[in-house]
């Protein structure tokens, strides 16, 4: 385990960053989710509604560093054809 003060911070510290990001994925995850589940329930209106708030959500995780652009590009790109299709 750590044994000097550094690591024992930078232990904490990693701890705390840890959780953080696996709050922001989970966020991520459950605004795609949501989009998804508009989209099966047929509301159009409901489902760009649900768009526009998880391309925000899409936005910020890739700010923050937490998956790759493209990523979010691809996520946009397939949630915008699935609501466009409806």
């Amino acid at each position: 385990m750590a044994n000097s003060a550094q690591s024992r911070k930078r232990a904490r510290q990693a701890e705390k960053r840890r959780q953080l990001n696996t709050g922001q994925r989970a966020t991520f995850r459950t605004f795609i989710k949501k989009v998804i589940a508009a989209i099966e329930t047929g509301d159009k209106e409901q489902a760009q509604t649900a768009y526009k708030t998880a391309v925000s959500v899409i936005d910020k995780t890739v700010t923050k560093g937490h998956i790759h652009k493209n990523k979010a590009a691809r996520h946009k790109s397939r949630l915008n054809a699935r609501v466009q299709a409806m």
